[in-house]
């Protein structure tokens, strides 16, 4: 049987556990608190914990940026072992990595998936199910190491693969997801929003159902990907101030000429089924 250890237990590493497990694995796994080892023990995710890093051919990371890059750089893994992270930047942590020579084969890769909640009581086998899946490469990636972490996703159910550098995932990762969750969290602050009951639909839901971030873990992304994010948070409240001045001008067609502008942007994204 396949073993693999697998580093942090909430939802994106309790679901990794649970889908490689029921993909036919042997998985071990950690985390800092012990509740979520007893969880993934109890719900069958795992079957042992895993302690000694050095004897495993496998090793996913599913811990914050400043936690895998400590872990990478830190601790001993096996010669030739395949370590992966999951981290929402890679360009810091690919950097971190290659810094020096290191004995084990490195792959950073981004799974497309997730809920509003968090922890190993959120996670599921089924999480990556026709999830899109990021991987990292750059110079340095071996072949071998790729088509091997190409394998273990697809053995977890993901769709599309993308593959790019760690460079141009931040760069997308900016705007497609951190600006978002950074526009729900300031969007719910409106004293409007909470007391809307009977008010609501679509849109107020689709607003706000990524406010309720981690505020520990998400400052952490914000700052390992600060300029991307700055670059697009700057760009959106620059356009955003175009809207305003049309109202407080009384500017119909410079009001209508904003919003055409973004409809037609939007008739030009392509959509998951497209």
């Amino acid at each position: 049987m396949k073993k693999i250890a697998v580093i942090g237990l909430g939802i994106i590493g309790g679901s990794i556990c649970g889908a490689l497990t029921k993909a036919g694995y042997e998985v071990h796994g950690n985390d800092l608190d012990n509740f979520s080892v007893a969880v993934a023990l109890e719900k069958g995710y795992i079957v042992d914990v895993a302690e000694d890093l050095s004897r495993y051919e496998r090793v996913i990371l599913a811990v914050p940026p400043k936690a895998a890059i400590r872990l990478l750089c830190e601790e001993k893994f096996k010669d030739g072992a395949l370590v992966g992270d999951i981290c929402g930047v890679k360009a810091c942590v690919e950097k971190a990595v290659y810094e020096k020579v290191r004995n084990y084969r490195y792959v950073g890769v981004h799974p497309m998936a997730g809920k509003e909640t968090s922890g190993i009581g959120s996670a599921s086998p089924t999480l990556f199910v026709g999830a899109n899946l990021i991987i990292t490469v750059c110079d340095n990636t071996e072949d071998s190491a790729l088509l091997e972490m190409q394998e273990l996703w697809q053995d977890m159910g993901v769709g599309r693969i993308v593959l790019c550098s760690a460079s141009e995932h931040d760069k997308k990762i900016a705007i497609t997801s951190q600006l978002a969750h950074i526009v729900s969290n300031a969007y719910v602050k409106s004293e409007q929003a909470a007391d809307c009951e009977g008010f609501t639909g679509g849109s107020f839901q689709d607003m706000t159902r990524i406010a309720g971030v981690d505020e520990k873990i998400w400052t952490d992304l914000y700052f390992a990907n600060k300029e991307c994010v700055l670059m697009e948070l700057d760009a959106l409240i620059s356009r955003l101030s175009a809207y305003s001045v049309a109202l407080k001008e009384n500017d119909e067609e410079k009001l209508s000429a904003c919003l055409k502008e973004g409809r037609i942007k939007r008739e030009k994204i392509k959509r998951p089924n497209d």
